[in-house]
């Protein structure tokens, strides 16, 4: 899969699946998805939550974002 297909799925299925039920009690926590199964997870860190999915499905395509964010990283300062 082509990293802009990930990026297009991955806020696809955040947008309709996941961001409604998490978004207001996980403010700067980062979430993962699998782009394929649509199952996710979410934590502090994004190594972390990618860790956890990856434990469940290794074969999975991974999308993150930062909950609350409009972007997962800021460049500067």
């Amino acid at each position: 899969m082509l990293p802009d297909d990930v990026a297009r799925l991955g806020e696809a299925i955040y947008a309709r699946d996941i961001r409604p039920k998490i978004e207001t009690d996980n403010q700067g926590r980062f979430v993962v998805i699998d782009v394929v199964t649509g199952d996710y997870e979410i934590a502090d860190e994004d190594l972390v939550a990618s860790d956890r999915i990856l434990e469940r499905r290794p074969q999975a395509v991974l999308y993150g974002v930062r909950i609350g964010s409009p972007a997962a990283y800021r460049i500067g300062g």
